[in-house]
């Protein structure tokens, strides 16, 4: 029995020494893939001597004798830092997810192979000049150096198994594309959406049902909207239908759409700046996942243009991307973005007839298309075969019974090129406008201000040339069309512009931009439904002239819950002393609309989640019916997605009361809303929530992590950022959503970018050791600023020839 014993322990012995040798072994492999911070290290094809400084935080100073030098040395920082990061990115744009993560990303690569976007890069990228080439070939060069220079491979392909490929120049082409996939792939969807509704409504019920515009829009015109359709003496026969089975747990739509628009950018003249330059201001909202997005650093490289001969760019890059700063200031001109939402896709249904087998009817002509083999590799299961068949105005997609013809302008041949990097040494506003048009990426609302006190807007990247209205082009186009509703891109000089205008101010907040003509160069696809801009323009107003970098930043995180509060006294008036007789439950509802709010999106506000719920009770009582029949044509597609306008229509049937829009079942219109408190209930006590610990904390809580997170969950804990509850909300600037919100948030006046702020969730790495990892992360929560600029040198890096 004692030698039992004695060989027992002996076994746990070497069991926990050989648990302790695997996490030492596995601690000493995760250090080994952290990126080196100081020394010395060659760099091949350097002319000169390379330094890069990083701050306490991370963020680098790069600065090189050129600026082909100061693009490898970028490469080298992104890829130590993020290269998973950029290796997602560049296979999202073609199609390669499963080979990371098998089976369960085929659907997704299947959708994004139908672009073959990896073939456009290369064919991009050997039209590109020669110069450009030059930079995106040394940039690579800079990655591969920066992934050898590593004492172990990134450590997430070591958790998926997986070989990390080189990087290539055509690559960062694809990351561009991605970012197309990311800001206008939804319009399909959203066509397919709204050409459901078509068919099962009449013209009258369509204009009602999808405003082109609401009194919500402020736009850069000052225009008026147009006056809102006639309420039709009927609703259209989808409507008022039940959203889900009888016996179903109560969920309400608004838990389950992630609130996808809300990049703000703005920018203020010299006349309201304390010290004459402009201020610009930038807030970009994406998807919130570990590392962030972007990477922020400053560049300094001689240029005979710049002041003193040196220039030196400060902002935000986007690894894998082209190098150079996507969103900041070059000590002469600052710019920002937002998504324009310009209609950029056409579904154009196509003709088949048995007696022409492999032909389509395209835009009234028969055509064959032409045939692509696509081989998806996919992680432990046998590659798949896909064949993508092209016509003449793009590939053809399959839904909803139809076969379309995806007309997209991410197709065409100058949808990419290198005109961002202009940007750099643009030293006027009218420079950086005449520039931006020029830039070939996702068509994005670019505000610009100069260190003259000059500002502007104009659209950046490439649009179509549309030849039918704007309202004709926001459905899917039928097979008889006799020519396609656009043919190549817009010239560059016809792009709208507002140059200074009179109140010294510029905004947009993805909403409508224009009432006057420039709309008909633009489109709808899927403008937001104005509120966000309303507050922010007004929210700049308030300002006044003497206006600060401060302040200036403080406008972002406007959270006032203007829009939910005016349903919040919409819920209070239907809750009357009778509606309560009998009902506790609608008492307490009441009470905590009246106790628990401060008028605004915040993180101990149980009112306003309770507003937000009724307004999204009442829209599964309307809608409910028409999202289950839309998942049957795509499983993205939905009532809201169709028009964000929704609010403004049941604010207006609300109003008036027509009786042949009373979804039947329901009394009157009070009734209706009752239903919508009670519905908003049922969804809480079915998740478990007490109303009085219904907190929109409670249901705003971060789930930012790291991708790799989701292959292996048990590493979460490791790989996200705390569960921090979050102040804001959609339809208001300081837009905020458990994994989707505020991606950076940057002001400054260019020339004085010492006293630019910033911040943005998560740190500099990608990197769970890193001690950059989370860094600033804090600050972002808090709406607490930060310097824009890196701070004293803490980590030097030398790159020598």
């Amino acid at each position: 029995m004692q030698g039992w014993k004695k060989w027992t322990l002996r076994s746990l012995v070497a069991l926990l020494g050989l648990v302790l040798l695997v996490l030492l072994g596995a601690w000493l492999f995760l250090r080994a893939s952290l990126p080196q911070l100081d020394g010395a290290r060659q760099g091949a094809g350097l002319s000169a001597e390379v330094r890069i400084e990083r701050d306490a935080s991370g963020v680098p100073l790069i600065t090189g004798a050129t600026r082909l030098d100061v693009a490898y040395a970028t490469g080298f920082v992104h890829a130590q830092e993020r290269f998973f990061q950029m290796d997602l990115l560049r296979r999202t744009a073609s199609g390669e997810l499963a080979e990371l993560f098998g089976p369960r990303a085929v659907p997704l690569d299947r959708a994004n192979r139908l672009h073959r976007f990896a073939a456009r890069a290369q064919a991009t990228f050997a039209r590109l000049a020669p110069a450009e080439r030059a930079l995106l070939e040394r940039y690579a060069a800079g990655v591969n150096a920066g992934l050898a220079a590593l004492g172990a491979r990134p450590f997430e392909y070591a958790l998926t198994g997986a070989a990390q490929r080189p990087w290539h120049g055509a690559d960062s082409l694809l990351v561009v594309w991605a970012m197309y996939i990311d800001l206008q792939g939804m319009q399909a969807s959203r066509e397919l959406a709204r050409g459901w509704l078509r068919e099962h409504s009449d013209a009258a019920q369509l204009a009602f049902l999808l405003p082109e515009a609401t009194a919500f829009d402020t736009t850069l015109d000052g225009g008026a909207p147009p006056a809102p359709a006639p309420i039709p003496e009927r609703a259209p026969a989808w409507w008022g239908g039940a959203p889900a089975a009888a016996d179903a747990p109560v969920k309400l739509a608004g838990l389950d759409v992630t609130d996808s628009v809300g990049s703000n950018n703005y920018a203020l003249a010299g006349s309201r700046s304390t010290n004459g330059a402009a201020i610009v201001a930038d807030d970009m909202h994406l998807g919130l996942q570990l590392p962030n997005i972007w990477y922020r650093l400053a560049l300094r490289f001689p240029d005979p243009s710049a002041p003193g001969g040196q220039r030196r760019l400060v902002g935000v890059s986007l690894p894998g991307a082209p190098p150079s700063v996507i969103v900041g200031s070059n000590g002469q001109v600052a710019w920002a973005f937002t998504n324009s939402y310009a209609d950029a896709m056409d579904l154009v249904e196509l003709g088949v007839d048995a007696a022409r087998p492999g032909q389509v009817k395209v835009a009234g002509q028969w055509e064959t298309p032409q045939e692509h083999a696509e081989s998806i590799l996919v992680k432990g299961a046998p590659a798949e075969r896909m064949v993508v068949r092209e016509t003449s105005l793009g590939p053809i997609r399959e839904a909803g019974g139809h076969s379309y013809a995806v007309h997209w302008i991410a197709h065409d041949p100058a949808a990419l090129n290198m005109q961002h990097l202009q940007l750099e040494s643009s030293a006027t506003l009218d420079a950086a406008l005449a520039t931006a048009a020029t830039d070939g990426i996702p068509a994005q609302n670019f505000v610009a201000g100069d260190a003259q006190g000059n500002i502007g807007w104009t659209i950046a990247g490439l649009l179509p040339q549309r030849t039918t209205a704007p309202s004709a082009t926001t459905f899917p186009l039928t097979t008889d069309s006799a020519t396609p509703t656009w043919a190549g891109a817009l010239p560059y000089t016809a792009h709208p512009r507002v140059v200074n205008p009179a109140n010294g101010q510029l905004s947009t907040a993805n909403s409508r931009q224009l009432m006057g003509a420039g709309y008909a160069l633009l489109g709808d696809g899927g403008y937001d439904l104005g509120m966000r801009n309303h507050q922010l323009h007004d929210g700049l107003a308030a300002l006044g002239a003497q206006t600060d970098v401060r302040r200036a930043f403080d406008a972002a995180l406007d959270d006032r819950a203007i829009l939910i509060g005016a349903w919040r006294d919409r819920a209070l008036a239907a809750l009357d002393a009778g509606a309560l007789a009998g009902h506790p439950a609608r008492a307490e509802f009441r009470r905590l609309l009246e106790t628990s709010w401060d008028g605004r999106a915040s993180i101990n506000s149980v009112g306003y989640r309770l507003a937000r719920d009724f307004l999204w009770a009442l829209h599964d009582l309307l809608y409910g019916g028409a999202n289950l029949a839309l998942k049957e044509v795509d499983p993205k597609a939905s009532a809201a997605g169709a028009s964000a306008r929704w609010p403004a229509v049941v604010a207006r049937l609300l109003d008036t009361r027509p009786a042949g829009w009373l979804p039947p079942g329901h009394a009157d219109w009070q009734a209706l809303q009752l239903a919508a408190v009670d519905r908003a209930i049922a969804a809480l006590q079915d998740a478990g929530t007490p109303l009085a610990q219904a907190t929109w904390g409670q249901r705003n809580t971060a789930g930012v992590a790291h991708p790799i997170s989701m292959a292996v969950p048990a590493l979460r804990p490791w790989l996200a950022a705390p569960a921090d509850q979050l102040a804001g909300d959609a339809h208001m600037p300081r837009v905020a959503g458990p994994k989707f919100g505020q991606s950076e948030r940057l002001v400054v006046s260019p020339g004085r970018e010492e006293e630019g702020l910033y911040n943005m969730p998560g740190g500099q790495s990608g990197h769970p050791l890193s001690p950059f990892f989370l860094t600033g992360h804090g600050a972002w929560v808090d709406g607490k600023p930060t310097p824009l600029l890196p701070g004293a040198a803490r980590y030097t890096l030398r790159l020598h020839p």
